[in-house]
């Protein structure tokens, strides 16, 4: 059952040919059997996720419902989920339980699906690699001593590995993407403001967003489905009209325009990762779309820039965590110094420490305009390249990562090393548009992912594009090892 989409399982559902009990307890022992070797999952509630499950059979028992109702999924452990424990991968949260529910995990369980739990991830998703989190580091399902990309790697792990059907992840600078890439599956990162914000723990304000992850890019459709739409409690969510995004996914690719940026093919591309993705462009052309050549100039300045930008807006963000109201605090604290300093220095691990740092410096009287205000500058001219891009070709596409997974621990000394993984993810966040993660093929038994971007709320065009590709190809139907006759 857990090879089988959202859209088979939704009829079978319905047919009666299945209980969502049944595929609940279907789903929880795979948990049970697979996940002490990936360490996906955070917390799993197995009573609230029965209970959700009978209250969907009786739902569809009088043929109500969506695609959704029935079908067990995860959410990446900083959506705030109410009487559920919700920490963010960090010791400062180890005891939060959120007194209300985030805007995108209320959605989902309006649609009818199932919470199976809350999935690992880096540390207030601070990382490309999932090695940052309080409660250990995620393992790849297609080889356990490889990492499964970051921040949403629990989420990535879990869905590959057939632990859920599908899950939640967030993309503050590629962290739905490139796990994706890195474990095989298929993930969008939406356009700012296409999903709400609220009730999602923040890392990066003007950058994360919320996304789907899945098998295929018709099981992100359904969940995106639930999640898009303008929210009234989050500032920047976008008053846009929702698509319906499985309208048109069939739609043939005939005369569809692709650009190559030729800045994402240079030195530092694995040579290896760059033949899978080209083999999947030719398979575009022969789908009927034409590609050219297109260039985004300012893409190396995309990880300076995002590391400063990022790492500022987290040092806003975190300050609220200082022992007070909620979250972790230090035993017998001396003065109200103290226990702000030791709640922090406790809680906080060296990754976001060290952002923290970076961000309070670049905001502090006398640096502002010299690397602040510099970064907001060159992140504009990023977003003009691809806007001038983007007209000129329907769709870019390129490599999602310039390597497949690494091993684990093999990086974690460099950080230059590690921020440069995300060379080809973080200019769309700074951008704002939207993009995905698509599989395309191995290099050496390892997934590699094919990146697409589009224009401004144009998730619909990109999901038609991945699915036609994968009803061309198999790549996201492959299953890892350790997942099967579990």
């Amino acid at each position: 059952m857990f090879e089988q989409s959202i859209s088979t399982l939704a009829q079978k559902l319905r047919n009666k040919d299945l209980s969502s009990v049944e595929l609940t307890r279907h789903f929880l022992a795979r948990i049970a059997k697979l996940d002490p070797q990936l360490n996906s999952f955070i917390t799993v509630n197995e009573q609230r996720a029965l209970e959700q499950a009978a209250a969907a059979d009786a739902l569809l028992q009088n043929g109500k419902g969506s695609s959704l109702t029935g079908i067990p999924v995860a959410h990446k452990d900083l959506f705030c989920t109410e009487g559920t424990l919700t920490t963010c991968g960090s010791k400062m949260l180890n005891n939060f339980i959120p007194p209300y529910e985030s805007t995108v995990t209320q959605r989902i369980q309006q649609a009818g699906a199932i919470m199976l739990g809350k999935t690992n991830m880096d540390e207030f998703a601070m990382g490309s690699s999932n090695e940052n989190s309080f409660y250990g580091a995620v393992k790849n399902p297609w080889n356990l001593d490889k990492v499964p990309g970051g921040s949403s790697g629990g989420s990535a792990a879990a869905v590959s590995a057939g632990l859920v059907v599908a899950a939640t992840g967030t993309d503050t600078g590629g962290s739905i993407r490139q796990p994706a890439s890195f474990c095989g599956i298929t993930g969008l990162k939406p356009t700012y403001g296409r999903v709400s914000r609220f009730g999602m723990i923040a890392y990066a304000s003007s950058l994360d967003q919320g996304g789907p992850m899945a098998k295929s890019a018709e099981d992100c459709a359904h969940l995106m489905q639930a999640m898009a739409g303008f929210d009234d409690k989050d500032s920047t969510s976008a008053e846009q009209p929702v698509d319906d995004y499985l309208a048109n996914i069939n739609a043939p690719l005939t005369g569809l325009k692709i650009g190559l940026p030729k800045e994402y093919f240079g030195d530092g591309l694995d040579s290896k990762v760059a033949d899978v993705i080209m083999a999947a462009v030719k398979e575009f052309e022969k789908l009927g779309a034409s590609v050219k050549e297109i260039s985004l100039p300012n893409l190396q300045l995309s990880i300076p820039s995002y590391y400063v930008i990022a790492p500022s807006e987290a040092s806003s963000n975190l300050s609220r965590f200082d022992g007070v109201r909620f979250g972790h605090r230090c035993d017998d604290p001396k003065d109200l110094l103290d226990m702000y300093m030791r709640s922090r220095a406790e809680g906080f691990g060296t990754e976001v420490q060290k952002r923290i740092m970076v961000g309070t410096y670049a905001l502090s009287e006398g640096y502002y305009d010299a690397y602040y205000l510099k970064a907001q500058k060159i992140r504009r001219l990023i977003k003009e390249d691809f806007v001038k891009a983007l007209a000129e070709v329907d769709v870019i596409m390129g490599p999602v990562a310039p390597t497949t997974a690494f091993g684990l621990g093999s990086k974690t000394s460099d950080p230059v090393a590690m921020y440069l993984e995300d060379i080809y993810t973080l200019s769309v966040n700074l951008a704002g548009i939207p993009a995905m993660s698509v599989p395309a093929g191995f290099v050496d038994g390892m997934p590699v992912g094919l990146q697409i971007m589009g224009n401004y709320f144009a998730e619909a065009k990109l999901l038609n594009v991945a699915h036609q590709y994968q009803q061309h190809s198999d790549w996201h139907l492959q299953i890892p090892t350790m997942a099967k006759g579990a």
